[in-house]
């Protein structure tokens, strides 16, 4: 979870005679987990070959009422955790949070990994692990004690409004428009909104909408963009879930017409929203790929390749072994952000380069599978391991774009980190209705 700290503690502090040891925190939270959730069930390393489920999905493939339930179910388990100490654990008490170190975070997370939990699911991330935090930070006093407890706690679901079809990786591009009616004295007030937003993932279940709008088309780009709440049960507000070729729907279109939003759920100030925007996204990349249990594994791969008796096949067990080196780089990349973030350091290009690693990982595992089954990929006979792999196929390609495009990834990596000359770009001084669209 993203952690918001008042009086951050740090891992080696000698606990008081009220603040645990992380090794006393460590034992509390098993037994707490023991007495509520039963162990976790083997892994693909610890089960024989058709186990257990043979689903390898990178992006849900359920209908609506299963993807509502399991929504309910880690909505549930996380209001469980607050109500113990344990949702928020990083965060100040005034946010409902226990106020520990980011050490007793990760042992919490470790003592958690080894009971079955409900499983987890983007729309519940964005909720605590994005909007929470960027309502921490920006958000007035009013909407920090509205938002911020309850979003972390889940019992109200988020989804980003960001990207729209003519502004993806572009985003300053963004034309939605928020047009002021101001109140009595030329203050407060209310902003209509009208516009298109994209690729929102799990808007039909959120609440709210972290929404980001044209403000100001006399300036440049990002100067004239302004952050938003917005209910998502407003007056105006039309939600078009968008079915993958994987046979899901996890994103949606967002279609806003004369959706009248009070000033009160701006989020920051007038013109900031490009700094709300990148708030956001830089919680989002920090988290990209850090232990995502999503798609195939190296070791289901190993699995198939065993069950198919091609272990002993050269080239095989060279794809095997990038796949594997792949997968331990990445983990170290994790361990170094960790290890930066616990040391108080603000966030490198760990994020950045984890992403790219994720993707890239995903990749070849689904290369590397489709090769293996060859002909028993293309139907479903019912056997085992087999047909499942088209669901990590067909969604890999997907988070190619989520979380920020491969393309913007190695572009941060160029200009922020090795100081290489940006792109040309022509528009950055032209007011944004003078650009050509």
């Amino acid at each position: 979870m993203t952690q918001i700290k008042s009086d951050p503690m740090p891992d080696d502090t000698v606990p008081s005679a009220t603040t645990p040891s992380v090794a006393e925190f460590a034992a509390a939270a098993r037994t707490w987990l023991a007495a509520r959730r039963p162990a976790a069930a083997a892994g693909p390393e610890q089960r024989g070959w058709g186990d257990g489920s043979d689903d390898v999905s990178v992006f849900h493939r359920l209908s609506h009422q299963q993807e509502r339930a399991l929504l309910d179910r880690a909505m549930a388990w996380q209001q469980e955790k607050c109500d113990a100490g344990y949702g928020a654990i990083t965060w100040p008490a005034e946010y409902g949070g226990a106020g520990l170190s980011d050490a007793h975070e990760r042992a919490f997370s470790e003592a958690e990994a080894g009971f079955a939990t409900p499983e987890g699911h983007e729309t519940f991330a964005v909720t605590t692990s994005l909007v929470a935090p960027t309502v921490a930070l920006f958000g007035t006093p009013g909407q920090r004690a509205r938002f911020v407890r309850r979003f972390l706690r889940a019992e109200e679901l988020c989804c980003q409004l960001f990207s729209e079809p003519g502004a993806g990786s572009d985003l300053a591009g963004l034309a939605t428009r928020a047009e002021r009616v101001k109140g009595e004295g030329g203050t407060g007030g209310e902003w209509i909104i009208n516009g298109q937003k994209v690729w929102s993932s799990g808007a039909q279940f959120a609440g709210w909408g972290e929404l980001i709008a044209r403000t100001d088309p006399s300036v440049p780009k990002h100067a004239g963009m302004t952050a938003f709440l917005i209910p998502l049960d407003a007056p105006g507000v039309r939600i078009s879930p968008i079915r993958q070729m994987s046979g899901g729907s996890s994103f949606c279109e967002v279609f806003l017409t004369d959706v009248r939003v009070p000033d009160e759920l701006r989020l920051g100030d007038v013109g900031s929203g490009w700094k709300v925007a990148l708030t956001t996204l830089g919680f989002e990349r920090g988290g990209s790929g850090a232990g995502r249990g999503v798609g195939g594994s190296w070791e289901r791969l190993l699995g198939l390749a065993q069950w198919l008796g091609r272990t002993s096949d050269p080239v095989v067990r060279q794809q095997l072994a990038s796949v594997y080196i792949h997968q331990r780089v990445r983990r170290m990349n994790a361990a170094r952000a960790a290890a930066a973030a616990a040391a108080g350091q603000p966030p490198g290009p760990e994020g950045s380069v984890g992403k790219l690693l994720w993707v890239a990982g995903m990749t070849e595992i689904g290369q590397v599978a489709a090769g293996l089954l060859g002909a028993r990929l293309t139907a479903d006979t019912g056997e085992w391991g087999t047909f499942a792999w088209n669901d990590h196929i067909l969604g890999a390609p997907g988070y190619r774009i989520a979380g920020g495009s491969d393309e913007i990834q190695r572009n941060i990596i160029a200009e922020r980190v090795l100081g290489l000359p940006g792109d040309i770009r022509v528009d950055r001084d032209l007011p944004w209705r003078d650009i050509p669209r």
